[in-house]
Order: structure tokens, then C-alpha cells, then sequence
């Protein structure tokens, strides 16, 4: 047994003892994507023009991080631990690719992006994600070095799209501008 896979034992085996602890971890599993699609959007709809351009940046931030998966899974695949060890899991999940985790990459993506533009938001999403891919591992879903390639992924999406922020502005500017106008008239014809 290599070293992945020694401590993802060491994780995976303080699973199934605390049942609060596993409510929380699958949670996290589970719900991580959606929590930060409603914060998202909540920044979007409450926060100014600075703050609406930092949720497209994040929204696009996660979308390369898992382009950038999907293209590694092209040209290696790792079974996940459950199909490998046969061991229980506190959720099901379909027996793909283990590397890298889709969901660390996802978040932690998300997170740097927020952080980059927004530091207390940030650091408050970036501990999300680790709960994220910590849970990852905890459920049995993933081995630690699964959610560590993640966050590499994440820094190179976050990097990447942070360096090419001259070419989305415009872009981004003319959609929050067109979000404005498209409200606008839609809340004249309600108030009418």
C-alpha cells in the first residue's frame, strides 16, 4: 500500500464513529457545489458592480479548473478507493475517475478567485473548500493526493484567469451593464 493510500485510511477510517461529524462531512460532499452557486448568487444580487464582476470571475475560475480535469482524466485515470479497497462508503457515487476531485477543484477554484478580489469573503470560502476536500476523503470518495492535485488545478485556474483579467473586462462589464438594463425594464413593467 503506498502513501495515498495509507492516509486516506487514516481519514477514511475516522468515518462511521460521530454521526455529527458524518452528517457535517457529507454535507460537504454533497452540497458544497450548491452552497457556493447561493453565495454566488447572493453577492451577485446584493453586491455593487465590483462585487458582480468578482462572482463572473469566480463563476468562469471554476469552469476552467474543470476543463482543466476534464483534460487530465483524457490522459490518466485513478479508480477511486472504494473500487480499489472495497471499503464502506457513506454515500454512493459512481465508480469513475478518482483524479483529480471535481468537486476540491470546483470550490477551491471558486474560493482563490473570491480571495484574490476579496479577502475576508475569500478566506471564508477557502476554509469551505477545505472542509470540501477533506470531506472528499472522509466519505471515501477520494484519496488525499486527488484533493492536493485539485488545488493545484484551483491555483492554475485562479492564476490564469486572474493574468487574462484585461480580456474578460470588457466582456464582463458589457453583462453586468446588460444585467442592469434587463432589470431595469423588467421592473418598470412590474411597477407600472
Amino acid at each position: 500500500m503506498n502513501e495515498n493510500a495509507e492516509l486516506f485510511f487514516m481519514i477514511h477510517n475516522l468515518s462511521g464513529h460521530d454521526r455529527l461529524i458524518d452528517q457535517l462531512m457529507i454535507f460537504f460532499t454533497q452540497d458544497a457545489l450548491p452552497l457556493f452557486a447561493a453565495v454566488l448568487l447572493l453577492v451577485w444580487l446584493l453586491g455593487n458592480n465590483k462585487m458582480k464582476k468578482m462572482v463572473l470571475y469566480a463563476g468562469i475560475t471554476g469552469i476552467a479548473a474543470l476543463m482543466i480535469n476534464y483534460f487530465i482524466t483524457l490522459v490518466y485515470y485513478e479508480p477511486r478507493p472504494f473500487v480499489t479497497y472495497h471499503i464502506r462508503i457513506l454515500i454512493p457515487h459512481a465508480a469513475d475517475d478518482s483524479f483529480p476531485s471535481d468537486h476540491a477543484s470546483g470550490t477551491f477554484a471558486i474560493a482563490f478567485a473570491l480571495w484574490m478580489r476579496n479577502r475576508k469573503l475569500g478566506s471564508v470560502m477557502i476554509v469551505c473548500a477545505i472542509l470540501t476536500g477533506i470531506s472528499r476523503v472522509w466519505v471515501g470518495h477520494h484519496y488525499p493526493l486527488d484533493v492536493a492535485a485539485s488545488i493545484v488545478v484551483a491555483l492554475v485556474a485562479a492564476y490564469g484567469i486572474h493574468k487574462l483579467e484585461h480580456f474578460f473586462n470588457p466582456a464582463f462589464e458589457k453583462l453586468i451593464q446588460l444585467y442592469h438594463e434587463v432589470l431595469a425594464k423588467f421592473t418598470k413593467k412590474v411597477y407600472k
